[in-house]
C-alpha cells in the first residue's frame, strides 16, 4: 500500500478492525518516511462469471440497476434496493465461493424480491426462470398464492 502523502510503497499497521457488518477490516498505517497515517479497508475478492466468460468484480450497484427495472411503477424505494443488495452480497458471500455464474446471482435476487415486492419478483423471474408462455406465469402467480414460490 503507497502512502497517500508521499507515496513511499511501504507502510506498517498500527491497528486493525472488523466492520460493523464483518465483511471488512478496517486498517490504520503509518508511513515509515513521512510518519502519516491513514486507513485502508479490506473485502475478500468476489468475483462475476459472465455469459461470455468474462470475469468482473460483483457490484451492488449491479444488482440494483437489475432489479430497479423490474421495480419500476412499484412502491420500492432506493433504500430497499439497497437493502435487497446486500442480503444478495451477504448470501453469496456465505457460499464460500469466491467466483460465481451472473445467472446464479439473478436467481439468488428472487426471494428477497418476493418478499420486497410480489409484482416485481413475477417481473424479475420471468426473465430468471425463462417464462415461455402465459402458463409459467399463472403457475409462479399459484405459487406465490399458496406461499411456496
Amino acid at each position: 500500500m503507497h502512502c497517500p502523502f508521499c507515496r513511499n510503497p511501504d507502510s506498517r499497521v498500527i491497528d486493525s478492525r472488523t466492520s460493523d457488518d464483518g465483511l471488512s477490516i478496517r486498517r490504520r498505517r503509518q508511513c515509515p518516511k513521512c510518519g502519516g497515517r491513514f486507513s485502508t479497508s479490506e473485502t475478500a475478492s468476489l468475483n462475476v462469471i459472465k455469459r461470455s466468460g468474462v470475469v468482473e468484480p460483483f457490484s451492488r450497484d449491479k444488482v440494483v440497476a437489475g432489479v430497479r427495472k423490474a421495480c419500476q411503477g412499484r412502491p420500492v424505494t432506493d433504500p430497499d434496493l439497497a437493502m435487497l443488495a446486500q442480503t444478495v452480497e451477504e448470501t453469496i458471500r456465505q457460499t464460500g465461493t469466491s467466483q460465481i455464474n451472473a445467472n446464479e446471482i439473478g436467481l439468488s435476487i428472487l426471494q428477497p424480491l418476493r418478499e420486497l415486492d410480489e409484482v416485481a419478483y413475477l417481473r424479475f423471474a420471468s426473465v430468471y426462470q425463462a417464462f415461455e408462455s402465459l402458463e409459467d406465469f399463472e403457475s409462479a402467480i399459484a405459487a406465490l398464492r399458496a406461499g411456496t414460490a
